[in-house]
């Protein structure tokens, strides 16, 4: 490839951009799980997860013991290849044991938001067809309820530590975790192309729906983070990670219950993000590394001088940041509250398995308002979302991803992966964006139309056809909200049937009902009809300019 600049990474003669990142290595046995290829790796790490409220700790050895043993009762319990498996909890250190134990008999984990409705969990069983399902004693009442909606009974593992009463016939995981491998357990040959996990996406638009990623995909995402922590600063095995991010997300599943773990790095889990709590941990555990999504950051940079005063932070050297590019202004402001630690970027999707790009220096991150550079072994295209035509360095289009880590498609949904994923394997991610001549990466907006809440995705197609249902509306539009606190929230344009007087209120009280917190409407605004195109598409971006400028329809 004698055509590629060496700048940029831009080859001219079929105009990709190839990464810039030395190339991941993957191992050239077909048969290999995710889970053997992570327990293979040699690190000199010794406890793989730490409570952060209880303090009590998993060992990589007990770790390890454990996934084999759950593997062995999930095993015994007649899970098979192929067969999907139910997790429904908040982050736990035992989160990773179920992760691990399902994805190395070649069964496929699905993960679902604690914050979900019954009925959108009931979606999410319908879809995926699980034949079991893990969870706290807290959210049982959720899959019961779920579940019952669905012909057959789900049977149920609680992962809660304590003993648990009048639960009726369910297993335990700790009482799984304490079995002796019996070494005759059915061993079912797994590919690497084989599926691993179904996590649950909004896509690139719509309704959710089911991403199906490989142990390659998998295999391949735990080389990148490896790669890009192990080269940080030689002491492999030392560093501690803050995890707040949600392991049921690509992004906490990705690095906290998965590709962290090859590098032998001790990560302190939080059940559930809170402020006071992650600060805390952070100096009782002497954390090295603090993933975060944007909203967090700027929390950190406005309360600076109260947190410095009250918490020790002298052991946390680095903030990784992802969800969103920061601006010029929040990367500066942080650097100079806290001048000691460097402030590193991300960017991926559920369907490139939570890699793309990223900044791995502080001086790519002074690159202001960059995603990064694409991650090693990535392939980018800039595609005019109009013409189709691919462009060169400083041109804006769609941002196009192939690589390891892409997944292999939506789930029983040949519509879906057909317009996401070419022929070639490309990944289309719905990002405007554009490659500068030193190779890195500027969102400039987003071609899909998902709201961007805290770091969730909220889906405006399920808000909508949710408040069509009301017998009072005659049609409504969803639109993302700018708000500094939450990055956006949803909005919604309702058109009133007529005599009706339904209030702004009455239809956020509606919707509250029926979805999960953060999918909640914020603010109504009534119409008199929903600006459309002439095949029927709402024209989204005339309701954000109307409701960014106040004007009236």
């Amino acid at each position: 490839m004698a055509s590629v600049d060496s700048r940029s990474g831009f080859c001219n003669s079929n105009s990709t951009f190839y990464s810039k990142r030395r190339p991941i290595p993957l191992p050239p046995n077909p048969s290999l799980d995710v889970t053997t290829f992570i327990s293979s790796q040699a690190h000199r790490g010794r406890i793989a997860f730490i409570d952060a409220s209880t303090g009590k700790n998993l060992t990589f050895s007990e770790l390890w013991r454990a996934v084999e043993s759950v593997g062995d009762c999930l095993s015994e319990m007649g899970i098979r290849k192929g067969h999907v498996v139910l997790l429904l909890s908040p982050n736990s250190i035992l989160f990773p044991v179920v992760c691990l134990s399902v994805m190395s008999l070649g069964a496929v984990i699905t993960t679902t938001n604690p914050l979900n409705t019954p009925g959108e969990i009931a979606k999410q069983i319908n879809d995926s067809n699980p034949v079991l399902a893990f969870t706290t004693s807290q959210l049982l009442p959720k899959i019961v309820s779920a579940a019952s909606s669905g012909s057959k009974k789900l049977p149920i593992v609680l992962m809660d530590e304590e003993r648990v009463d009048s639960v009726g016939d369910v297993r335990r995981l700790v009482e799984m975790m304490k079995k002796v491998p019996s070494g005759t357990r059915v061993m079912e040959r797994v590919d690497q192309d084989d599926t691993a996990t179904l996590l649950y996406s909004s896509g690139t638009t719509g309704i959710s729906k089911g991403v199906i990623s490989s142990h390659r995909n998998l295999i391949a995402m735990v080389q990148t983070i490896v790669n890009r922590f192990g080269s940080d600063d030689g002491s492999q095995g030392e560093q501690r990670f803050i995890c707040t991010v949600p392991m049921f997300h690509i992004y906490g599943l990705a690095a906290f219950a998965t590709g962290l773990l090859a590098y032998g790095s001790t990560i302190v889990v939080l059940s559930k993000f809170e402020m006071h709590e992650m600060m805390f941990s952070i100096g009782k555990y002497q954390a090295t590394y603090l993933p975060l999504v944007p909203p967090i950051l700027v929390a950190m940079i406005n309360g600076a001088d109260q947190i410095k005063a009250k918490y020790d932070l002298s052991s946390l050297h680095t903030v990784l940041c992802g969800g969103a590019p920061l601006s010029k202004e929040v990367t500066e402001g942080f650097m100079e509250k806290y001048p000691t630690v460097k402030i590193l970027q991300g960017y991926g999707l559920t369907e490139s398995t939570g890699i793309g790009a990223s900044t791995d220096t502080v001086e790519e991150s002074r690159r202001y308002g960059t995603a990064g550079k694409l991650s090693a072994s990535m392939e980018g295209r800039i595609v005019d979302s109009v013409t189709g035509q691919v462009l060169g360095p400083k041109h804006t289009g769609e941002l196009w991803l192939k690589g390891p880590s892409i997944m292999k498609g939506y789930f029983s949904n040949e519509e879906a992966t057909s317009s996401t994923l070419d022929s070639e394997g490309w990944l289309r991610t719905g990002d405007l964006c554009y490659i500068d001549e030193d190779g890195f990466i500027f969102v400039v907006d987003r071609l899909k139309e998902l709201i961007k809440y805290k770091g969730y995705q909220v889906p405006p197609a399920e808000l909508e056809a949710l408040l069509l249902t009301h017998p009072e509306i005659a049609d409504a539009a969803v639109i993302p909200f700018p708000d500094k606190e939450v990055g956006q929230f949803p909005m919604a344009y309702v058109v009133r049937k007529t005599k009706s007087f339904l209030s702004e209120k009455s239809i956020m009280e509606f919707v509250a009902k029926q979805v999960a917190p953060y999918k909640r409407i914020r603010k109504v605004a009534f119409v008199s009809s929903i600006p459309k195109n002439p095949s029927g598409k709402i024209l989204r971006k005339d309701l954000i300019k109307l409701a960014t400028s106040n004007s009236k329809l």
